[in-house]
């Protein structure tokens, strides 16, 4: 069999291809104003009509400062990634995700007395569950950043459930991402786009209530095929073997721990359990971004640290030799964040938004839907931050419904819908990447995981759409 290239040569790959693109593509930019929306988000939106050629930036040698650049644009994730790194491995010396995960499984067990639970099985409904539950986050508030936390506590849960570390990733990550897509309430995205198009914000709910369970249905039921495959073989998981370090680590007997250890392993999950309580509010009612949530993990390393009985110079080598361990996933964030920083410098990216307007007037109402879809999905796979598309491409995508007799509704949520499937599986997406370092999955064992089921999801979204231009649905 051929042997993939490692992440970090196919993401070096597609740096020199983002580098040839600034060579054949003409260089152009609009001009941009700053502008507060009704919501009083600020953002840098596009001034449509104002589009003109600029003087050629062709990238060459600058492919070699990418990785540094990229540090520069994606330094919040990349330290993240560090402080978490830091955080669970203190963590995990008391032993506190694996008593979480064996008292989960004890009292699970234990429903199988019911003929219900016996008979739907204990496994798929915890997967159900968590899964319809980050879905949710994802729509009303667009979790995303946040998943890189509970990768490290659901790929534990996964592994002694029986399923692999893909399973994990799926039950937040994946369900976050459908969530995003599905869109309910999200102000980071369906809200400012709604505002650009001068549309009431949040309206038309009733649709997107069954576009979000449309996908969140479908990706429960790809989930639970594939775990309940892996149950029956795991030797079929794309993962088996890098998910010993997992089964290594992971599932250990409780009878091995002294009554110490059990009571420290103990207060430790209490101090993780008030961590996500925490996460979970701060991000809904206070709007935590990484600078808070990176404070909140560093807390929890220090309080567990003293908790497990170490020194302050002991809870420092532990916070270092986590760091080590994430280090990996680090530096792939910044090198794939080169990608973006490539296009940007070569000034091409607005050169395609102009010629899509320009395809996009001329297509009719059918046609003029399916294109700013597809674009929109396509550009996600650039530029992931759901809020710079939405200032980039609702002013053009405003004007052009306009002139085609398109209900800016259907054009607002075909820019939702696009803004969701392609995070899950492009290089570009930091959250992606570090939520794969955590979860220690290869990029390359991923895509071939997820890369039929995410063209299935946009063929689907899709499909969603179509019925907007055809059935008068409240707030269309």
């Amino acid at each position: 069999m051929k042997k993939i290239p490692h992440t970090y040569v196919i993401i070096f790959i597609l740096i020199i291809i983002a580098a040839v693109c600034t060579w054949i593509t003409p260089s152009g930019e609009f001009t941009r104003q700053i502008v507060q929306t009704a919501s009083g988000k600020t953002v840098n939106q596009i001034v449509p009509g104002t589009y003109h050629h600029t003087a050629s930036s062709p990238q060459t040698w600058q492919i070699m400062s990418a990785l540094f650049k990229g540090f520069q644009k994606a330094p919040a994730i990349i330290a993240f990634i560090l402080i978490l790194g830091g955080a669970f491995w203190i963590l995990n010396q008391t032993r506190a995700i694996d008593v979480g995960v064996a008292v989960f499984l004890d009292k699970s067990k234990k429903l199988e007395k019911y003929s219900f639970f016996r008979k739907a099985g204990i496994n798929n409904l915890t997967i159900i569950l968590i899964m319809v539950m980050f879905s949710l986050f994802g729509a009303v508030f667009g979790m995303s950043e946040e998943t890189i936390a509970f990768t490290a506590i659901f790929v534990p849960l996964a592994i002694s459930m029986g399923y692999d570390s893909i399973t994990g990733v799926c039950m937040s990550f994946l369900a976050a991402g459908l969530g995003f897509a599905g869109c309910i309430l999200n102000p980071f995205t369906l809200g400012i786009a709604q505002d650009i198009a001068g549309i009431k914000m949040f309206s038309g709910i009733e649709y997107r209530l069954v576009i979000w369970f449309v996908i969140t249905f479908t990706g429960i039921a790809f989930v639970l095929s594939y775990a309940n495959k892996i149950k029956k073989h795991p030797e079929k998981s794309l993962t088996y073997n890098s998910d010993g370090y997992w089964r290594k680590n992971s599932l250990h007997p409780q009878s091995e721990q002294t009554v110490t250890d059990k009571k420290r392993a103990l207060w430790s999950l209490a101090v993780l359990g008030l961590t996500i309580v925490a996460l979970v509010v701060g991000v809904t009612a206070f709007d935590w971004e990484f600078n808070q949530i990176a404070a909140l993990f560093f807390a929890m390393a220090i309080a567990t640290g003293f908790i497990a009985g170490k020194t302050p110079s002991e809870i420092a080598q532990l916070f270092i030799a986590g760091c080590k361990d994430i280090l990996s996933a680090a530096l792939v964030v910044g090198l794939a964040s080169g990608i973006i920083v490539i296009l940007e410098d070569g000034k091409i990216i607005d050169t395609l938004l102009y010629a899509v307007s320009n395809t996009v007037a001329s297509s009719g109402k059918y046609g003029a839907l399916s294109v700013m879809y597809g674009f929109q999905t396509l550009l996600n796979a650039i530029i992931t931050s759901g809020t710079a598309k939405a200032a980039m491409l609702m002013p053009m995508f405003k004007e052009i419904s306009d002139i085609v007799g398109l209900s800016l509704q259907s054009t607002v949520t075909a820019f939702h819908i696009g803004d969701g499937f392609t995070n899950l599986i492009t290089p570009t997406s930091g959250v992606l990447i570090a939520v794969l370092g955590v979860a220690r999955i290869p990029y390359e064992k991923w895509v071939r995981f997820a890369w039929k089921f995410i063209l299935a999801m946009i063929v689907l979204g899709w499909l969603l759409l179509l019925p907007t231009l055809y059935f008068h649905f409240p707030g269309f």
